[in-house]
């Protein structure tokens, strides 16, 4: 066996994942070999895991409490803790391994339920972990392909091309002479994973069930989600099945390669596929030292993803840069099949809706068909969340669709998310991620790339319904909608009746509300609770003050104790008026 030499001239996905020296990293990938199968318990695994989310819980809970800032509160120290906090929970989940890994890049997806420091910071978690040795592998790669190394191939390397959190990469050679790369999943994982996620499973339920971070929020939906895309992760035939599909879809298209699956070395934890090299999309140097126009692969990658999206809707779910590569002669190469994502085959006639309700500027259509999307999960009253589209749509909406960046566009529809009561599905983050990443990658090839310049051609034709005239398409959308206006006033008579008949039988209440009154005889109400809290504390302490210098120390501290009743509800006390200052 022989480890397979650098090539000079070309830099494939497999050599050149993303690594970090830095003693931060080195420290979490050796903390991380804890969770091994063979030196780690599932009881200690549940004592790490559940110390974390408490430990998180009470930053979380410190972070509303104006009195711990040292020097009084203020919106930059808020941000600076944040940051802080945001690099802990990185560290952390690179400890707790393989599921949390993942969980982690599923998350940095999710602006719209994390403040935006926490999801920048796990948009930087990469596999910190450590290789596992050659005699599993041989192990491995016998027990699911039922016969050894040396008989299933002419050459294999023992040492990986790359290591993470879910398997490990070899370079071999079949009999044939054919170059191919062997993917071996990671011993025991399958147990880890049905470990963690019982344990994650308890986790949503208790954010569900959190009078403040479970309101307005699904986390069990999320939780569900995250383990369907995990199992999915683990099972390579399933990868396997995946990469034929992306490689059927493009099966027209010189412009696009996949690596093809050699199914007769494949199982659920062993995947060969072709050797396919290429230079990494974001080695800038690289391919312009290798003479290929980089503009000209900005364009292409956009143009792979609204491909994918607008044609099959199969479409690759993780195309950062480490998964996608140029080949010598300009075409883009995708690797890494295990995350996929699937949309709607009435994609388009939604879609129709969407940039109909953009264009008219109507906040309601939109979140309308966002919903009919599947692009948005209801999960309680949607007024604010259309008052906040159509203030987005009034107000940021008026540079030419070309000139729009996806970037700045997701931000702003996450920061209008957090905090509201709906949630965006998995298919819908990634959608937007890829949207973002390629933007990005666009941008560092050709610093004038714009993304959705790219798109406009696409959007003229889902405008066009499939290349039919733009005009006819228009009016056919505007006879639609007046017939749905003449039938709506047409009804208009009736319901109102309903509705007069339903007020005088009692059967409809009307309430109407002054929300500045309500605020201050609740806020009033909740003053008056912490005076009498304040008083009984007051007299609680100077009788232990008095007690403790009579040399009654025992009775002093009883006392105290039972002052901690009093103080801890006064502190609850505070962060309810402070909620109902921000509720109003």
């Amino acid at each position: 066996m022989s480890s397979v030499s650098s090539d000079s001239q070309n830099i494939t996905k497999y050599q050149s994942r993303d690594t970090d020296g830095s003693p931060v990293a080195l420290k979490a990938a050796k903390k991380s070999y804890r969770w091994n199968k063979n030196n780690y318990s599932a009881t200690r695994r549940r004592l790490d895991i559940w110390v974390f989310v408490f430990s998180l819980s009470f930053k979380l809970w410190r972070n509303n409490q104006k009195w711990s800032y040292s020097g009084g509160y203020s919106e930059e120290k808020l941000d600076a803790r944040r940051q802080k906090q945001a690099v802990w929970i990185r560290e952390s989940l690179l400890e707790l391994g393989p599921t949390f890994i993942k969980v982690g890049q599923l998350f940095s997806t999710r602006a719209d339920l994390f403040p935006t420091a926490y999801v920048t910071e796990l948009s930087k978690l990469q596999d910190r972990v450590p290789a596992f040795d050659y005699d599993q592998v041989a192990t491995i790669i016998e027990t699911e392909l039922g016969a050894s190394v040396n008989e299933l191939f002419q050459k294999f390397d023992s040492i990986p091309l790359a290591a993470a959190s879910l398997g490990q990469v070899h370079r071999a050679k079949l009999h044939n002479g054919t170059q191919v790369v062997v993917k071996i999943q990671r011993p025991g994982l399958k147990q880890l994973f049905t470990i963690d996620l019982q344990i994650l499973k308890q986790i949503a339920r208790y954010f569900q069930n959190h009078p403040r971070w479970g309101t307005g929020r699904d986390w069990q939906g999320i939780y569900g989600e995250c383990a369907r895309i995990l199992w999915e992760e683990t099972d390579y035939l399933n990868e396997g099945k995946n990469a034929d599909t992306f490689r059927r879809n493009f099966r027209n298209e010189d412009w696009v390669k996949v690596p093809r699956v050699y199914w007769k070395y494949a199982s659920p934890k062993v995947l060969t596929l072709e050797y396919l090299p290429g230079i990494k999309i974001s080695h800038y140097e690289a391919i312009e030292a290798a003479g290929l126009d980089r503009s000209s692969l900005a364009k292409l990658g956009a143009k792979a993803y609204l491909y994918q999206l607008l044609n099959s809707g199969f479409f690759h779910a993780d195309p950062h840069p480490g998964n996608i590569a140029a080949s010598p002669d300009g075409a883009l190469i995708f690797y890494d099949f295990g995350m996929m994502g699937q949309i709607k085959s009435n994609i388009r006639e939604k879609l129709m809706d969407t940039l109909f309700g953009i264009a008219q500027k109507n906040g309601s259509l939109v979140v309308d068909s966002l919903i009919e999307l599947g692009a948005l999960v209801p999960t309680g009253d949607l007024t604010p969340v259309r008052r906040s589209i159509q203030y987005m749509l009034d107000n940021f909406m008026d540079k030419p669709f070309e000139e729009q960046s996806v970037d700045s566009i997701s931000e702003d529809l996450f920061e209008i998310a957090y905090g509201q009561p709906f949630r965006f599905p998995a298919t819908f983050t990634f959608v937007m991620r890829a949207f973002s990443t390629l933007e990005g990658v666009g941008k560092g090839l050709d610093p004038k790339f714009s993304f959705m310049e790219v798109a406009q051609p696409f959007a003229m034709q889902i405008m066009n319904d499939n290349n039919d005239n733009l005009t006819g398409t228009i009016f056919d959308e505007l006879g639609r909608q007046a017939a749905q206006v003449s039938s709506s006033a047409l009804g208009l008579p009736r319901k109102l009746e309903d509705t007069i008949e339903k007020l005088e039988r009692g059967d409809l209440r009307v309430r109407v509300r002054s929300l500045e009154s309500e605020r201050i005889l609740r806020r009033l109400g909740a003053i008056q609770l912490g005076t009498n809290y304040t008083i009984l504390l007051s007299t609680l302490v100077l009788s232990a003050t008095l007690l403790f210098t009579n040399n009654n120390k025992i009775a002093s501290a009883v006392i105290l104790g039972l002052a901690i009743v009093p103080g801890w509800s006064l502190l609850r006390l505070w962060k309810k008026i402070d909620r109902i200052d921000r509720m109003f």
